[in-house]
């Protein structure tokens, strides 16, 4: 028999070193994701599925990291929780900067400073925070927007002056029944007081008795006709999600352009347009936001912060990002809602109580139920939430 040539055995050598790394390369890749991080957000149904889908799916497959969601419509009772047994998310993504600037000052969040490019965001999305005596730091990520102080409607637009039946309005949220009234009582002092009283008010620098305030509150009970048995009533129990019948107007956000567009072929004005009375300096803009903190600085979870941040990511809705490209399906009511959010000119201010301290925020819900019902008893609510009012320096308004 005739010994292999030396040449032989080299190339035998090399194909067997090749198909030992294909191998381990397969049991590698078969192995799964090399790590994890836990996700907390309130997102669910289509929502959800769309931020798994076009999110999460896509960097599970780029960084072999497994994401695991945990998705509660009672977001800050479920996160508290967590705190308080020491076992918090990874990652925590909430509607507003009040509840996360109160985890900053406690030590609960993590910078993310280095972790992506400032610049590529308004500083009123993503501002550098100061926490006690330490230098700024950045402590949460836009993932999410949304634009308010709009009224949505069907044919001919609306003219200011409304009768309360003509306003289409539900207040039950579950765990957070309530919010939308305290749009509608943020958004009247925004347009009524102007963006500096606003901003004081919401960072707890102005009194809740204060005429300004108590006038906001008191518009909106006209405007819709509080304390008026039946139609209050039905308020208190309708889905604030549930459909409008087209000759209605409604009060609401952004994420309702799909359903008004697709029952009625909807439009929307802006609330300074439609409100009696507006003052000088009306029409700046309430928006939204779901941003995301650090609770467990992982390398898993500085990643998908990162991520989060990448201009190239699919995000859902409204992205903050000035560096990422247009969406060129967007249909022209969704970009004139774009430009707005994104846009340098015009003002916009967060929604106050998602700016607030959590116990004001959840006091403030609980508020406009109660005066919905007996607008009678308004000094009674105004004291209760004074004395909850606590003062903080959040940038609330930007632009203009």
């Amino acid at each position: 028999m005739r010994r292999p040539r030396s040449r032989t055995l080299g190339i035998l050598c090399v194909c067997l070193v090749l198909v030992a790394s294909g191998v381990y390369a397969g049991v590698r890749w078969a192995r799964g994701p090399q790590g994890s991080v836990t996700l907390l957000a309130n997102w669910s149904g289509e929502e959800r599925a769309q931020f798994e889908e076009h999110v999460i799916e896509p960097f599970e497959k780029k960084y072999r990291i497994d994401v695991i969601y945990q998705g509660s419509s009672a977001l800050s009772q479920v996160l508290a929780a967590d705190i308080a047994a020491g076992d918090p998310p990874d990652v925590a993504v909430l509607p507003g900067p009040g509840e996360l600037l109160a985890y900053a000052v406690e030590g609960r969040l993590h910078s993310l400073d280095g972790l992506f490019d400032p610049d590529q965001y308004d500083r009123f999305w993503a501002p550098d925070i100061s926490v006690g005596d330490e230098d700024p730091h950045t402590y949460w990520l836009p993932v999410k927007t949304g634009l308010k102080s709009m009224v949505w409607y069907a044919g001919q637009a609306p003219s200011p002056g409304a009768a309360p039946d003509r306003w289409c309005l539900g207040m039950e949220s579950g765990a957070t029944s309530g919010w939308p009234g305290t749009d509608w009582v943020e958004d009247i002092l925004l347009q009524q007081a102007g963006p500096q009283v606003y901003e004081d008010w919401a960072d707890g620098k102005l009194p809740w008795t204060d005429g300004a305030v108590r006038k906001a509150w008191r518009t909106w009970a006209d405007m819709v006709g509080a304390g008026g048995g039946e139609r209050v009533e039905k308020a208190l129990v309708t889905d604030f999600a549930d459909p409008c019948p087209p000759d209605r107007l409604e009060h609401q956000g952004s994420f309702r352009a799909e359903t008004w567009q697709r029952a009625a072929g909807g439009d929307f004005a802006p609330f300074s347009d439609v409100l009696a009375a507006p003052g000088r300096n009306a029409g700046a803009w309430e928006v939204s936001g779901d941003l995301a903190a650090v609770l467990d600085p992982t390398p898993e979870a500085e990643q998908l912060i990162r991520y989060l941040a990448d201009p190239s990511t699919a995000l859902p809705e409204y992205a903050a990002n000035r560096a990422a490209p247009s969406d060129d399906g967007q249909d022209g009511t969704e970009r004139r809602i774009a430009n707005i959010l994104r846009g340098a000119d015009g003002i916009r201010c967060w929604d106050a109580s998602d700016a607030m301290p959590r116990a004001t925020r959840d006091a403030f819900h609980q508020a406009v139920l109660r005066h919905l019902v007996a607008p009678g008893e308004l000094d009674d609510r105004l004291e209760e939430l004074e004395d909850l009012r606590v003062a903080q320096n959040l940038p609330v308004c930007s632009g203009g």
